[in-house]
């Protein structure tokens, strides 16, 4: 079974080859995602790796967790699992007024 890892404090300028390069040793990586802002398309300072067994994810977590990482302290955890999204976004007031 497959396991999302969380990276963040993660460093504007760190790339997901590094990251790749980063968690290999601990296993297999089915995954690198590093979470972009969407007009700039600058690092939002967080990433996600997804490792293809969960014993390798728990090692890679113990051992990453507090590295530093081009001058800053990375936070490795578990991912929790995504929010839904809220339906009821953009939506107006169906409130009428009386005039």
């Amino acid at each position: 079974m497959s396991m999302k890892i969380y990276i963040g404090n993660l460093p504007y300028v760190v790339t997901e080859p590094e990251l790749n390069d980063l968690f290999a040793p601990y296993g297999t990586i089915e995954s690198v995602k590093i979470i972009t802002d969407r007009f700039s398309g600058k690092s939002k300072g967080f990433a996600f790796v997804e490792m293809s067994g969960r014993t390798e994810g728990e090692q890679a977590i113990q051992e990453l967790n507090d590295m530093e990482v081009k001058g800053r302290k990375i936070n490795v955890s578990e991912a929790r699992p995504k929010r839904e999204k809220r339906s009821d976004r953009g939506v107006r007031s169906r409130r009428t007024r009386d005039y």
